[in-house]
Parts: structure tokens; sequence; C-alpha cells
């Protein structure tokens, strides 16, 4: 793959991450909100809204498989403003919504505009190999920022016009990702890396290993307890005297407090390689976080509370798939984290109904306990686990299926943990340590001709 130049890499990673940031932005802002201004909804009860928060996770997570894989196919840009232009549908159906049916058909559109797995198939794309973290990483600070900023933009936009306001904001920031896809994004080069999307066959494969289930449940735990405590917390702000327009003053230095309070922790589970205690550790914070809302009585209570959960969950959202790309099989990243996202929006479902449903049959301590069991049992099952060892993935162009001996070379190279090589690709995956791998010794291997080592021709 020719080297792609600095500028592109950088027009791509911003443009990217604002389309990201965008997106996610209008899906998040009505978490704060839906539970209090839903119930003016006919045939609106804490179950229906529950669900209406959470069924958009539903119809991504049957998407986004397939439409990565489609986007190898047709191309990442028309899938990418297909979603977008569904997404967008699917918010003016959620505008126009009296009932709370009408709500939940426009949030299931919504979460039908499965875009995320081709726009980071589109960062692969897009970026040379030792830039492509780096990248990964800022656009994942900017999905952490606009989750933020929807927090704090939700009950504000709510004040105003209540979720028609907040769906119609949504809709016109989808079509202004549109707008970023045509006109910033540069057109990517066509070339299969599997890294960056899921193969069908390769997702079978990776749905039996085991290794990767401990993470494919937390981050279903992660994010089924991120919906279900939108559904408990707001109506509870409200019963304390805190008004709704007022969430955000609540919701703002939190989420700062707790973006500042976790680097710290991500520098040491990565430059110090304690990613497993950081996440037990961050297991814990949840846990705690659970146990004492159950007790709260005071905005000062909920506030602290609330900083110590988000803690625990930006510490996890960022731990979790760097340790997945740290243990996946070479050549199988995408593919297994194909199943890991599907299993965070199915816990973003599962969160929304079930939270709902403890909501109104049990109480909202019944919310809290509950996943704070869930919590338990998945850290019991992390602390069971290995810790991963610091590895990353290596993608090189072939031009000739690899000889056995060429292979063996390869996987004697200081730092080489595993190869996989894929001659329809022409292309070997190799599983390493960056700290030791000298990537000239690879291509001096592989630039050897067949002659030299016996291969088959």
């Amino acid at each position: 793959m020719t080297a792609i130049p600095d500028s592109v890499q950088q027009r791509a990673v911003a443009s990217l991450a604002a389309l990201y940031a965008l997106r996610m932005l209008g899906l998040f802002m009505v978490l704060p909100v839906m539970m209090i201004d839903g119930l003016t909804l006919e045939d609106a009860t804490p179950e229906l809204l529950g669900l209406a928060m959470g069924v958009y996770g539903l119809t991504q997570a049957v998407l986004q498989i397939p439409a990565g894989a489609l986007s190898d196919k047709i191309g990442r840009k028309p899938v990418i403003i297909g979603g977008l232009l569904i997404f967008a549908l699917g918010s003016l159906i959620a505008a126009q919504a009296d009932s709370v049916y009408g709500l939940i058909i426009g949030r299931a559109m919504q979460g039908g505009g499965a875009i995320a797995s081709a726009i980071m198939a589109l960062v692969t794309d897009l970026t040379n190999e030792n830039s492509r973290m780096k990248a990964m990483a800022f656009i994942g600070a900017s999905i952490g920022m606009s989750f933020s900023v929807a927090l704090v933009l939700g009950p504000w936009l709510a004040a105003f016009g209540g979720l028609h306001l907040i769906f119609m904001t949504t809709g016109v920031l989808a079509l202004g990702g549109v707008l970023v896809t045509l006109l910033l994004i540069p057109s990517p080069p066509k070339v299969r890396h599997r890294d960056s999307v899921a193969v069908l066959g390769e997702v079978k494969r990776q749905l039996s290993n085991t290794t990767l289930w401990p993470l494919n449940l937390g981050v279903f735990v992660l994010h089924a307890l991120m919906v279900a405590i939108f559904v408990a917390i707001p109506l509870q702000l409200t019963k304390i005297g805190f008004a709704a327009e007022d969430h955000s003053h609540l919701y703002l230095p939190v989420m700062v407090v707790a973006f500042v309070l976790m680097v710290p922790f991500i520098i040491i589970a990565e430059k110090r390689r304690q990613m497993k205690n950081i996440v037990l550790l961050a297991a814990g914070f949840i846990l705690v976080a659970l146990l004492l809302m159950t007790q709260a009585t005071t905005v000062w209570h909920w506030g602290g509370l609330l900083l110590l959960y988000f803690v625990g969950f930006n510490l996890m959202e960022a731990s979790l798939p760097s340790w997945l790309a740290k243990v996946a099989p070479a050549g199988s990243k995408g593919s297994a984290m194909g199943i890991y996202s599907s299993m965070q929006f199915l816990g973003a479902f599962a969160g929304g109904s079930i939270g709902g449903w403890l909501m109104a049959n049990y109480g909202v301590n019944s919310v809290f306990a509950i996943f704070a069991a869930a919590v338990l049992l998945w850290g019991i099952l992390m602390f069971l686990s290995a810790a991963p060892r610091h590895l990353t993935s290596v993608r090189l162009a072939i031009q000739a299926p690899l000889s056995e001996h060429q292979q063996q070379q390869l996987l004697a190279l200081a730092g080489v943990v595993e190869l996989a090589e894929l001659p329809d690709e022409q292309a070997i995956y190799l599983k390493i340590s960056a700290s030791d791998f000298d990537r000239s010794l690879a291509d001096a291997i592989i630039e050897t001709t067949g002659d030299t080592h016996g291969s088959q021709r």
C-alpha cells in the first residue's frame, strides 16, 4: 500500500472525528431528558420510554456488521451517506411523534443508520500503520467529548423546545454529516483490510473465541448500565427538587472532572502495562457508585456518585477496546471488533428495556441493585481472566504467497508472536510486540525471491 501523505491523513482524521461526533451528539442528546419529557407523550410508560431509549441499539447491532461488509463491496462513502440519511429520517419521525410508539419507531430507524463500522474502516483506509493508533485515539476522544456535550446540550435544548427540538437538531446534525462526508473526507484507496472491517466467515470463528467473550460481555454490561442510568437518574433528580432545565449544571462539571481524573489511569494502564488492574479498579468504582445510589438524597450526593460512575465508565470505555485489539488473533481484529460493537449496542437495548421494566415494577433502587450485581459478576470474570500481553497488529503487503521458510523466518523475528497469511488479499498480518519488532527486517524477508527460499510456484 502506498504511503498516505501526512496532509491527507490529518484531513481524514479531523473530518472523520467530526462526522462521528456529529452522529453521536445527535444520538445521545436525548438520554438525559427522555424519561422526563417523554411522559407527556400518548401511551407513555416507564417500560415503553426505556424501550425507546434503547431500541436504537437493537437495530444498530443487527445491521452494523452487514453494513461494514457492504462498504467493502460498494464503498465506504455510499454506506455512510445512506446511513446518515436513514438516521435523519428516523430523527424526523421521532420529532413529529405524538405517541411513545412513534418515538420508538423513530429511534429504531436512527439505529438503522448503522455507519460505525464503515467509519472505522475509513480510518484504516486513510491512515498509515504508524499513525493509525493516534488517529483512533483522537477519534475516541472526540466520541467521548460528544457524549459529554450531549448530556449538557440535551437538557438545555429540551428547556426551549422539548423532544421535538432535540430530534430536529439531531436530523440537522445528520445532514451536516452528509456534507462532511461529501466535501471533507478524502476518497480512500480500494484496499481490503481485515483489521478495519468484519469478514462474515471470520466473525463465525471469533464467536467461538473464548478469550474475547469477557470483553464482549463487559461492553454489553457497560452500555446496558449507561442507558439504564439515564432511565433512573433524571427522574430522581427532579424528585429532590432539581429542575430538569438545570440538569446540565450538574452534568457539565461531572463530565469535565471525570475526564481529567481518567487520564492518569489510562497512562498507567498502557505505559506501565497495568490494564487488567485498571479495568478491575474501574469496575470497582462503578459498583460502589451504584450501591450508594440507592441511598442518595441530595444533589451533592448525586453529583459525587455520578462523578465516581463516569470515571469508571470512561476508563472502561477506553480500556476494553484496547484490550480487545491486543488479544484479537492476527488478521481478525476487524471481525472481533464487529462482534464487540454489536454486543455494545445490544447492551444499550437491554439497558433501556430492562431498566424501564425494573423502574416500573420494582422501583428505582432495583435498577441500581440489579446492575450492581451484573457489574460484580463481570468483575469476577475479568479477575479470573489472564491479563493481556501488550501486542499490536501489523499488515504487510505481499506480491506472492510466502514460502514456508519465509514464514518461519518472520515468526523467528524478535517481537513476532503470530502470523496469518491471506493470499487472496495479498497480505500477511503479524501480531507483534511493537517495542521489539523491526519492520525493516520483515520487509527484507518478504522481498526475498522464492528461488532463494524454495517457494512453491
